[in-house]
């Protein structure tokens, strides 16, 4: 009997058991959904300050989206914190796969944050239309107090096709009400020296940062005027045409901070273009100055036009060639090149270069980064080149098709000898085979 009992109450048990269990997950869910909806509700009641702090990590259109849960975060989509930086994306579908920034949100934006924006850029694509209504834009941009502006454009340059006026009278409106700009990117535009001459009168003060490649209608004496009255300039983008001796002298006063980078591009308009030269003492009068600053030059020349280069010392810290260059010419900057930090040959041609890159080891004792591209070079003089080196190297991009193998190397093992010099494992570059 008790047995049979015991049986019967561990039967009972059993099924009093599973009762309870389904009874805890039922409050158990309950519990959590109660959690959940505090949760949200604690969301919904964050402080601006941790939202600010959350939407300023979210992609535009998800900060978008995030406006549209609650009326407390709508507010804080539109904090002025949240509008310093914008960038404008405007492209045409026909011309541009990339998506353009909505016509509402540029109106809204212009409503109620122009004078908030302190950061901003423009990536424009090839088409006048955009081009256009980036100017449209910066004509309307009158409260403003910008500290950044670039105009980027992906593909050719567009505000090339504008008329100038037209352009220039957008970017005065910016040059006049900022007054605090220190970083103005405005390559491959029709900017001219009045239009310079504005933005001098009203930002001499704050602009550290100019970059203006391509810009056809400045003279060197606009250029000079900005050197002449913006004495804290720290990065320079201009050019080779626009680079005189004046110039330099001017960077050079002692009313001038130091020089940090300056950047020329010596590009051949039509062949057999004519180059002025730069004094020694220019240079010279540079680097007493601003002994640290970094000079990038980018040739785009036909062999035929470096007659004017290389023929004195050069403070160049990085150097590239974008179009084949001779032997003679790579020579000479073994020579006149002291202080070459980086180097890049797009091409050379068939005749190898191990005298002229033995010769750029031995001299330019700071290297430590270079690129050959259509080049040759015998292993052994290449080995020897890492060799003498050694571990500054930090970037070595060679092509496996520039190493020309000899009696003492072939391609298989020649990357064991290199990276033995450099102190890690290093293997040149191969060609795609797609």
């Amino acid at each position: 009997m008790k047995r049979g009992l015991q049986g019967n109450e561990e039967e009972d048990g059993g099924g009093t058991s599973g009762g309870s269990q389904e009874t805890l997950k039922r409050s158990l869910k309950q519990k959590r959904k109660k959690d959940l909806e505090e949760e949200g509700a604690h969301w919904e009641c964050l402080p601006q300050e941790i939202l600010l702090h959350i939407f300023q990590y979210l992609p535009l259109l998800d900060r978008a989206y995030a406006s549209q849960v609650c009326r407390g975060w709508n507010q804080a989509f539109h904090m002025p914190e949240l509008w310093r930086c914008f960038e404008f994306e405007l492209n045409q579908p026909a011309s541009s796969y990339l998506k353009a920034t909505h016509p509402d949100l540029i109106k809204q934006i212009i409503k109620r944050h122009s004078n908030h924006l302190q950061y901003v850029s423009f990536k424009v694509d090839s088409s006048r239309e955009s081009a256009e209504a980036a100017c449209d834009i910066l004509s309307q941009l009158v409260n403003c107090s910008l500290k950044t502006l670039g105009l980027i454009s992906t593909a050719r340059p567009s505000f090339m096709e504008l008329p100038k006026s037209h352009f220039i009278s957008a970017l005065t409106v910016v040059f006049v009400n900022s007054k605090s700009l220190s970083s103005l990117k405005i390559d491959d535009t029709p900017v001219d020296d009045p239009s310079l001459k504005v933005l001098v009168a009203n930002n001499s003060d704050t602009l550290k940062l100019l970059k203006m490649s391509s810009c056809p209608h400045v003279s060197p004496a606009g250029i000079l005027c900005v050197a002449d009255q913006c004495h804290g300039l720290r990065e320079l983008a201009l050019n080779y045409h626009l680079l005189s001796d004046e110039l330099l002298i001017a960077l050079s006063s002692e009313k001038h901070v130091h020089l940090e980078h300056l950047r020329i591009d010596v590009i051949s308009e039509n062949p057999g273009q004519q180059f002025h030269t730069i004094k020694k003492s220019s240079w010279d009068a540079m680097v007493r100055h601003s002994p640290k600053f970094n000079l990038v030059m980018y040739f785009f020349l036909y062999e035929d036009e470096f007659g004017p280069f290389f023929r004195d010392e050069i403070p160049i810290t990085h150097l590239y060639f974008g179009r084949s260059v001779s032997k003679d010419v790579l020579g000479r900057v073994g020579l006149t090149c002291p202080r070459l930090v980086e180097l890049v040959v797009c091409a050379n041609g068939l005749r190898p270069l191990d005298e002229e890159l033995i010769r750029i080891a031995q001299r330019c004792t700071q290297l430590s980064a270079i690129g050959l591209g259509e080049c040759e070079v015998s292993c052994s003089a290449f080995v020897e080149f890492v060799k003498m080196c050694g571990d500054r190297l930090t970037q070595l991009s060679i092509m496996e098709e520039v190493l020309v193998p000899d009696h003492r190397y072939g391609l298989d093992d020649i990357h064991w000898e290199v990276s033995k010099h450099l102190g890690r494992v290093w293997f040149p570059d191969m060609m795609p085979t797609w």
